[in-house]
């Protein structure tokens, strides 16, 4: 098992791992907060909102640690936090939100935001995430597997490791940052290898990796559900193969995140000869959140002991308004606060110099005792129009039902909230090259979508009078990605189209003639 006895060869240990799984959440995560305003009391933002102060809390067994964190320091989103601190990391400035010079940059705008977000990534959060990496690799001990896959190569498809400089930082997709600073003996496992990775051009890439694959062997793939399925048909269509086994025998396992796997499922095992191993991960360009630590389970395990501090907003009326911004003041719970069951927007603090950080994310805990979590959306990504509150995990949902009754295989989706004959509507965007009855196919999304949400079903007799839904090819919405600069890599189609973006993409299909 060659990664697996590298791994033990390194002297990598299993403590991290064994640590969380014997040690209570809430001690684990006050620990985890008192080294990271340890290691910030210095830093400009630990100045002004006191953590040395913060940190004499800490010697209580009380929760006095956390209302004293949670009352002093305030809670940011992207836009306040990069205004106030970290455009002076971009300028060069050291000691701002965390100690020392921030070298490298995350490009990311989620699959909402308009222009580039730049997160920064410091030393302390590579090592962080290779951390959490070499413990997810650990967990497949867990797994029956063949020894010999532990010798075959691993294909992890992302964005340019040939990151941009500007002289002062680095810039580029967190994949990029991370796999350009792989060690060493990791990277004899490491495909497509270090001169592919980093090529720019994205249609040059897949096909680079396409032309090469005759020569992989490969047994895990890792990366984004929908551009894994593109590069497979590509290697399928040009190798006059019928399924992937055919070219990659051993391939067993798909590491994948980023979005759920449920839309894509029925279309991408068509392209399979045998069943895969799912691993979901939570991998963020803020940090590595969580992963699937045990088989058979559809939950990941949220990290709580390497450099990242969680905390959860419930999401619901009282914190968050009809556009998914958090009001003034919303309550905020930790760890050892939260219950199952319940819907929560989550706050980080990390070891890059996030501080109460809203991500966007909506999460979900399956098991408080196990820290086991599953995502059910984005504070964004959601509609409620009229009252709907309609997630984008009732939208998921959805849709593979409607796949499985009536046996379509529906590529990508989205769904935009309009206004209608002065009431509502939603209009459903599915991309799928098969034949569709229209007619039924928006009665039986309706009918699904009325099983899942009680709230749809009452709104559907009330304010949201319609439902449209137009059917188009899936590389429509590839297109419209490429378009927007948006194109390969880490990036995922919004599952909720609002303003810019909606407009963006009703002018797009307008301009392909596309009627709507």
């Amino acid at each position: 098992m060659a990664i697996l006895g590298t791994l033990l060869k390194k002297g990598i240990r299993l403590r991290e791992s064994l640590e969380q799984e014997y040690s209570s959440p809430i001690e684990l995560q006050k620990q985890t907060l008192q080294n990271l305003l340890i290691k910030s009391a210095k830093t400009e933002i630990g100045k002004k909102y006191g953590f040395g102060e913060i940190l004499k809390s800490f010697k209580n067994d009380n929760q006095d640690f956390y209302t004293n964190f949670s009352s002093n320091v305030p809670i940011y989103d992207y836009e306040k936090i990069y205004h106030e601190w970290w455009h002076k990391l971009k300028e060069g400035e050291r000691n701002v939100t965390w100690p020392g010079l921030i070298r490298y940059f995350a490009l990311s705008s989620g699959t909402s935001g308009a222009s580039s977000k730049f997160i920064p990534i410091s030393k302390d959060m590579v090592k962080a995430i290779r951390k959490t990496g070499v413990r997810q690799i650990l967990t497949l001990s867990k797994y029956d597997l063949p020894d010999d896959l532990f010798t075959k190569g691993i294909l992890m498809l992302g964005g340019s490791t040939d990151l941009e400089f500007n002289g002062t930082y680095f810039a580029g997709d967190l994949s990029g940052i991370t796999t350009g600073r792989l060690p060493i003996w990791f990277q004899r496992f490491y495909k497509p290898g270090k001169l592919i990775s980093r090529n720019k051009d994205w249609g040059q890439k897949l096909d680079q990796i396409v032309q090469n694959a005759p020569k992989w062997d490969i047994g895990i793939i890792v990366g984004v559900p929908a551009w894994l399925q593109i590069l497979m048909e590509k290697i399928i269509t040009r190798y006059e193969l019928k399924t992937i086994h055919d070219i990659w025998p051993n391939l067993q396992i798909f590491v994948h995140g980023g979005v759920s796997f449920q839309p894509y499922r029925k279309g991408f095992e068509k392209l399979l000869a045998k069943p895969l191993i799912y691993m979901e991960t939570y991998l963020a360009s803020e940090g590595f959140l969580a992963f699937q630590a045990l088989p058979d389970r559809n939950s990941m395990r949220l990290v709580l002991n390497t450099g990242i501090f969680h905390e959860f907003i419930p999401f619901n009326d009282q914190n968050f308004d009809i556009n998914g911004d958090l009001i003034d003041s919303p309550k905020t719970l930790n760890i050892d606060e939260i219950e199952e069951g319940k819907d929560y927007a989550l706050l980080i603090s990390t070891c890059a110099g996030a501080w109460r950080y809203l991500i966007g994310d909506v999460i979900r805990f399956v098991s408080k005792e196990e820290s086991e979590i599953v995502i059910t959306g984005r504070t964004k990504h959601f509609l409620s129009m009229c009252g709907e509150h309609l997630s984008v995990d009732n939208m998921n949902k959805a849709i593979n039902l409607v796949e499985e009754e009536n046996n379509l295989t529906i590529r990508e989706f989205t769904v935009l909230g309009l206004p209608y004959e002065n009431l509502f509507a939603h209009h459903w965007f599915i991309g799928t090259e098969d034949e569709v009855d229209l007619v039924e196919l928006k009665s039986k999304l309706d009918e699904k979508l009325k099983l899942l949400n009680d709230d749809y079903i009452v709104e559907r007799k009330h304010a949201l009078k319609e439902v449209f839904v137009t059917a188009i090819p899936s590389r429509f919405f590839y297109e419209w990605m490429k378009s927007e600069g948006k194109e390969g890599g880490q990036n995922k189609f919004p599952r909720v189209l609002k303003g810019d973006k909606m407009t963006s993409w009703l002018r797009f299909l307008k301009d392909q003639n596309i009627n709507l």
